[in-house]
């Protein structure tokens, strides 16, 4: 009988050695390092008229020319939430590997349940759980309000368990909470290490594909908000989701950050309720919440998310520093960015603030990249500055370059038709993204430069 085959993998990072070693060279860690055995590689004859039926549909065990291969669409299955639909590109593609991480208590295992119980009236689901008990996952549908006579559940650890219970059962979608308490039997290091992580997703990632199955996994993050594992569970799957939400809002926010089959800029905004979460679906409106009173250093951009404009109040604070290195503090926006438009405020609009601190925030928790943010970031800092309020109805994007100017912004007449439905009357756009008729009821400024911006104020 030939011996198996083993190889030792440190824990923590997952870097492969020849033999053991008290210490990994590559993460530095101590007593890291663990023996696993290699599955043994079974040797198959493939014939040139051989197939094998994958989640993409039957495909011939031959080399081809890109031009020969069927293009067939693949089948989306619409998950009930329109707002997760947007986020995976318009539905969950049959046999795809899904990750939904998120902090604890974001809402990542009641999100799930809820999709569960309304998939289960249209097919046959399975919901897997190895955190909680099958009573406690029980209690929380009750709590919710949720159907619970279709939805088929599963109390387990073991990957080759899961698998063997998934194919006599055949379901179309399965869902794994979580991948960090899932282990692999050949893999001999504990539950929610680096190997078991990384062979427990690969496992199932593959039963998924070959299965025809919509594999959904939830994942942990560690506390700097990244996904707990190894790199490679990111390269595995098909789609990584992210569920936000601050520990005093109520709103979450569903962020694609990598998706085969769709757009990884879209945005799903949700809110916690009592029965659950519930889609938002006037995401503007939430984060429009001013007071009547005018206050200074306050305005509303128009950032593109994805398919759709979102209207989002930005604040800036500028105060005497009593410090020698002044502060500048961002949530939400990129810090670096910050300091740039203001090296460009002082050079182009002959503002000093190298003595002020600055304090930026978006409100309502939203992460912004889109660089339409930085005309409305200046105009917010001069407008604290000179401690002098923006009017109400106004509303600002685009783009700063580094000499100045003012530049264009995509779907610009998208973003003024969104600012018209919420009543803005004024707006500050760049000169290239001008309307050939401004929307019902509104003045559209529009500039090529920041001093021209400045000066309209």
């Amino acid at each position: 009988m030939a011996k198996p085959k083993t190889a030792f993998v440190c824990g923590e990072c997952g870097a492969e050695f020849p033999r053991w070693q008290g210490q990994c060279s590559e993460c530095k860690e101590w007593n890291t390092v663990t023996e696993i055995r290699l599955a043994p590689a079974t040797a198959t004859t493939v014939s040139r008229n051989s197939r094998f039926v994958g989640y993409a549909g039957t495909q011939d065990n031959k080399v081809q020319t890109l031009d020969e291969v069927a293009l067939t669409e693949l089948p989306r299955i619409n998950s009930g939430f329109n707002e997760l639909d947007r986020v995976l590109g318009g539905g969950m593609v049959a046999g795809s590997a899904i990750l939904i991480g998120g902090s604890p208590g974001a809402g990542k295992s009641t999100l799930l349940l809820q999709v569960m119980c309304g998939l289960a009236r249209r097919m046959k689901t399975l919901y897997v759980t190895g955190e909680e008990s099958l009573q406690q996952v029980a209690m929380r549908a009750q709590r919710l309000g949720l159907p619970r006579d279709q939805l088929r559940m599963l109390s387990e650890t073991s990957v080759e368990q899961i698998c063997h219970v998934a194919r006599e059962e055949k379901p179309a979608v399965v869902v794994i909470d979580s991948i960090q308490v899932m282990h692999v039997a050949d893999v001999q290091s504990a539950p929610g290490s680096v190997s078991q992580v990384r062979e427990a997703a690969a496992q199932l990632t593959r039963f998924a594909k070959q299965q025809g199955v919509i594999m959904l996994l939830v994942g942990h993050v560690t506390k700097d908000g990244a996904l707990a594992g190894p790199k490679v569970l990111e390269h595995c799957i098909d789609c990584s989701i992210m569920l936000d939400g601050a520990s005093d809002s109520r709103f979450r926010m569903l962020r694609s950050h990598k998706n085969r089959f769709g757009a990884v800029n879209e945005l799903g905004v949700f809110a916690m309720t009592e029965t659950g979460l519930k889609e938002v679906s006037n995401p503007s409106a939430i984060f429009l919440s001013r007071g009547e009173e005018q206050t200074t250093g306050s305005v509303v951009m128009i950032i593109w998310e994805g398919t759709r404009p979102l209207l989002v109040e930005l604040q800036a604070l500028v105060d005497y520093s009593q410090l020698g290195n002044p502060r500048r503090v961002t949530v939400g926006l990129e810090q670096n960015r910050l300091s740039m438009l203001l090296a460009v405020l002082h050079r182009h609009g002959g503002l000093q603030m190298a003595d002020q601190d600055v304090f930026v925030n978006v409100v309502g928790g939203v992460r912004v990249e889109d660089t339409s943010a930085d005309l409305a970031l200046l105009l917010a800092l001069v407008s604290s500055f000179r401690d002098k309020p923006l009017p109400q109805e106004l509303v600002v994007f685009g783009e700063v370059g580094l000499s100045g100017e003012i530049r264009p912004v995509p779907s610009g007449q998208e973003r003024l038709m969104e600012a018209a439905k919420h009543g803005f009357t004024r707006a500050i756009v760049p000169w290239a993204n001008r309307p050939k008729q401004a929307p019902a009821g509104m003045e559209v400024i529009a500039v090529k430069k920041l001093d021209e911006a400045l000066e309209a104020l």
